[in-house]
């Protein structure tokens, strides 16, 4: 069978991004010996840039700034490193007088559990062993055989005569060599990423100069404000980050001194080291902390004071600190951190571990400003994947009212309930209207939309209290619409609307649905709004309109009428007739037409509206604001 000329290309791109993704990867995990120290350099020059930058504005050239920084860091490094070692050597000194203590706590710890596991232990031994025995039983008769009388006797076997080994001791010459093996490793890999570190320094600009034309020659503007994108973010990240870390080792060494840890210098330094790693890294220098001081101290206060002070220290920083630093500026999702720490680690170890953030970071800035790569921003960025509208549609499809309704009360916190119409509600409903026009969405599905709108719209208005949600088999294009659900529980609670229009002059507002579907959501939707203005606004079909007698009551007492139509289509096209009947039944009605656009307008745009009009809106949150202006005027005069 013949491919088709459509599948060919589609499986040669996915078959050579295929092929491409797992030589990059090659390349990663076996060339990982030259490309850690430069990646290292790397992010060592966005944390030394800032205090470049300051000693070149003091007067410093530019590579005595670039050296002077260098400096300042192997400084710092080598005198932190002296104090940790200091501090274990006393440390190995000090352990003999503590170990009748930890023998004392292992003790109590085997009687607590020890006791406890074997004795559940032996109860697992005991249901086995009858099965064990019989098993056994049952080979040993299979394997057994009887002597053969032709056969010769073996003799008995030697016992083997132990012998011990013993090496000769090193010499001082072989004891250096072994040390010199031992450290010789991280020491090449320190002296290259430290002369990187120097020359990435010297040459930014020109290194710069070379990846904008390697990257994106022919599109500088692109190119630029994506390395200066990612530039800001890793040298801010690691900048914040440091500076936190800092903060934190403090204040752990200043707790630790007053609650009486020994070498409380060496656990707030490895705290503040390991806090590079992502989630886990604190917390791992605070077991350490803890058995410490589980070994110091006879009881277990010290420990859990320890532990209680790396929970608070901790608490302060990540979710007080770090947010008021630098919040989201990194543009990761924690779950990304998380994937991305464990990727990098199994690529490049402990390093990998460490450097996990920034690299990641590095790919989500490239996915959003190279459109090939923009899957990483997809995937591993904070930003959300569907739009605010898209996400209630995919919730509401999969009749996830919960969810809608959580999100509806964190948005309604800040915003208005007419900006959640046209930001949200609108826009979802669009994108139905879309579905149902292509005759792509099921009954089912309609129904799920409805009972989701219809549930969230009742619970901001406080009405799913009261009213038991309804689950009858209402398809969105049957009589009872979410409109028409909506409006009834309105009216049931209210007690006005089932009535004439009969109100003191001037001071209703009626709302007329040009009688699609969404014409009565909306309608329903800005007479809620209107409501919460305090406003007494109605809502009536225009087939009620019609057919409904005029009132007993003078015309005069409604004071505005809006036309609502939510999307273009054969209602909108009875506008014209509608205004006219309006005219005619409420002659001294301020009448605005309220046209919902398929799409956002930019600013500026013309609104759609009738030559009969008053007034017209495009939005609710504009609907809003000129029946408001309408009232004010009408007061002023």
């Amino acid at each position: 069978m013949m491919n088709s000329p459509i599948s060919m290309p589609y499986l040669r791109d996915r078959a050579g991004a295929i092929v491409a993704t797992g030589t990059i990867l090659a390349i990663l995990y076996f060339a990982r010996d030259v490309l850690i120290p430069i990646t290292l350099a790397l992010l060592l020059s966005l944390l030394l840039s800032p205090l470049v930058r300051v000693l070149r504005r003091l007067g410093f050239g530019s590579t005595p700034s670039v050296l002077a920084a260098v400096l300042t860091l192997v400084l710092s490094c080598s005198i932190a490193a002296a104090l940790m070692g200091v501090q274990v050597t006393r440390i190995a000194t000090s352990l003999p007088q503590y170990e009748q203590t930890i023998h004392n706590k292992l003790q109590t710890l085997n009687e607590l559990i020890g006791d406890r596991l074997t004795a559940f232990t032996g109860h697992a031994q005991r249901i086995m062993g009858a099965g064990a025995e019989h098993w056994a039983a049952e080979n040993s008769t299979r394997t057994l055989r009887q002597p053969n009388p032709h056969e010769t006797a073996r003799p008995m076997p030697v016992e083997p005569i132990p012998v011990e080994l013993h090496q000769p001791s090193a010499s001082p010459l072989q004891v250096i060599e072994r040390v010199l093996a031992t450290v010789w490793g991280p020491l090449s890999t320190t002296g290259i990423v430290l002369v990187v570190l120097v020359f990435v320094l010297l040459e930014k600009e020109a290194v710069r100069d070379r990846f904008i034309r390697f990257a994106g020659g022919s599109d500088l503007r692109e190119s630029t404000l994506a390395l200066n994108d990612a530039g800001e973010r890793l040298s801010r990240f690691f900048v914040s980050q440091f500076a936190v870390n800092l903060g934190v080792g403090v204040a752990l060494w200043i707790g630790l001194a007053i609650i009486g840890l020994p070498h409380a210098v060496l656990w707030a330094a490895l705290a503040a080291a390991l806090r590079f790693v992502p989630y886990i890294g604190v917390w791992i220098a605070a077991l350490f902390s803890t058995v410490v001081a589980a070994a110091v101290d006879p009881g277990w206060t010290l420990a859990f004071m320890i532990l209680g002070l790396f929970l608070c220290i901790e608490l302060i920083a990540g979710q007080l600190v770090e947010p008021q630093l630098f919040g989201h500026s990194t543009g990761l999702s924690p779950l990304s951190v998380v994937i991305a720490a464990i990727f990098w680690s199994w690529l490049w170890g402990p390093v990998g571990l460490i450097v996990s953030t920034p690299l990641t970071l590095c790919l989500v800035v490239a996915g959003r400003h190279i459109k090939a790569l923009s899957f990483f921003d997809i995937l591993l960025g904070d930003t959300h994947a569907l739009t605010m509208p898209e996400r209630f549609y995919q919730r509401a499809l999969s009749a996830d009212s919960e969810e809608l309704i959580a999100r509806s009360r964190v948005f309604l916190k800040h915003n208005s309930l007419a900006a959640y119409c046209d930001a949200v509600l609108m826009p979802a409903l669009r994108l139905a209207a879309l579905d149902l026009e292509r005759g792509v969405i099921s009954g089912e599905q309609q129904l799920k939309v409805r009972n989701s709108v219809v549930a969230v719209i009742s619970a901001i208005g406080g009405e799913s209290r009261r009213f038991k949600r309804r689950r009858d088999a209402i398809s969105v294009l049957d009589q009872m619409s979410a409109g028409r659900q909506l409006r009834q529980q309105r009216e049931q609670l209210t007690g006005r609307g089932q009535d004439p229009v009969i109100v003191p002059l001037g001071s209703a507002v009626l709302c007329v649905s040009l009688g699609s579907i969404f014409d009565d959501l909306a309608t329903e939707l800005l007479v809620r709004i209107l409501g919460d203005k305090k406003l007494d606004a109605r809502h009536r079909s225009l087939d009620e309109l019609v057919q409904v007698p005029p009132p007993d009551a003078s015309p005069g007492n409604i004071s505005m009428a809006y036309l609502v139509s939510a999307l273009p289509g054969e209602s909108r096209k009875r506008a014209d007739t509608a205004a006219e009947h309006i005219r005619r039944r409420f002659p001294g009605a301020c009448l605005v037409t309220l046209f919902l656009p398929v799409k956002e307008l930019p600013p500026g745009s013309a609104i759609e509206t009738l030559p009969s009009a008053d007034k017209a809106a495009s939005s609710f949150g504009e609907a809003v604001q000129v029946c408001l202006d309408w009232l004010q005027e009408r007061a002023k005069t």
